[in-house]
């Protein structure tokens, strides 16, 4: 099997990612009407699974879409869904898994009373990894000049929905100056965050973030870092609006997501961070990972390496 391969569940079905399973009048597909959200596992245990699942529900309600499932029955399909995955690929690394809602199909049209019912597709592969390249130099950013974050009073960065135009614009600007990820300004000046990522800097001994208010998606690797790892890397926090003009300020720069935990950032737009061993970004990442996995060592449940047999969920 492709190493490439992603494992698909839609509505409780298996199959290839690479075959069709959505209706062309989907809503999720025709307009972005959809909320989702990622997990990863660590020591193969699914991480933050109830707060990913706390800020899906609030997504939905936030564009009035009520997510019919109990969290129990999603995490059956999902389980379902990775041990298909390792039987098709014989994976027993750490894993990806996205579940997208979306409002479902239905007539044609943007009228939210058009659609006839909820439909979920739950994705899983292996978790992505940075290279070595970037583990080494960092990633290198730029502000994006052209386009600005979408603020709150209009689409709201805080929720996950399945519209990401102007994140993906956004990118292709960065693309485009050679850049690996962009950072969004908001209306009036400031940082927000990355494409799909939260960033934050070290100055000192202070990590430094732009606030929820600047209209960033509250990030639960965000949130984690800000109540309890930072203090543990031996960081303060410092929540506040940063200008583009503070760049050349700052000792370090990193990303924050889901996926990757903390990511080193070594350039820019022609400032460059501490991306080298002694770099505090590293001891925070050090203890962001064994915070995750201390937090699923208590969750048994949430082991992704269960297998079905006749429709039921063992250890």
């Amino acid at each position: 099997m492709a190493s490439n391969f992603v494992q698909a569940n839609t509505g409780g079905t298996l199959h290839s990612a690479d075959d069709a399973s959505i209706r062309p009048v989907d809503r999720g597909f025709l307009y972005g009407d959809a909320v989702y959200e990622v997990w990863r596992t660590y020591d193969k245990r699914i991480f933050a699974w109830d707060e990913h699942w706390a800020r899906l529900k609030k997504s939905g309600n936030s564009i009035h879409l009520h997510i019919p499932w109990a969290d129990s029955l999603m995490m059956n399909e999902i389980i379902k869904t990775g041990a298909a995955f390792r039987k098709q690929t014989g994976h027993r690394g750490e894993v990806y898994i996205r579940l997208q809602i979306s409002r479902g199909g239905g007539s044609i049209g943007l009228d939210i009373d058009l659609a006839e019912s909820p439909e979920f597709v739950i994705l899983v592969k292996p978790v992505p990894v940075l290279s070595a390249e970037i583990m080494q130099k960092g990633l290198k950013l730029t502000v994006a000049q052209t386009i600005r974050r979408n603020p709150p009073l209009t689409l709201n960065p805080a929720w996950k929905t399945g519209n990401y135009l102007n994140n993906i614009m956004g990118l292709r600007e960065a693309k485009q100056r050679g850049a690996n990820d962009v950072l969004f300004l908001n209306l009036n000046g400031e940082l927000t965050e990355a494409s799909t990522s939260n960033v934050a800097f070290i100055v000192g001994n202070s990590l430094v973030t732009p606030p929820l208010e600047a209209g960033v998606l509250p990030g639960i690797t965000r949130a984690h870092v800000i109540k309890t790892v930072a203090q543990s890397a031996g960081l303060s926090v410092d929540e506040r609006p940063i200008s583009p003009a503070e760049l050349e300020t700052f000792d370090e720069a990193m990303l924050l997501s889901t996926t990757k935990d903390v990511q080193p950032v070594g350039l820019i737009d022609g400032f460059r961070y501490r991306v080298d061993r002694e770099a505090k970004l590293w001891r925070l990442k050090t203890e962001f990972q064994a915070f995750a996995a201390n937090s699923v060592s208590r969750r048994p449940e949430l082991s992704v390496q269960r297998t079905v047999e006749d429709g039921r969920i063992s250890i």
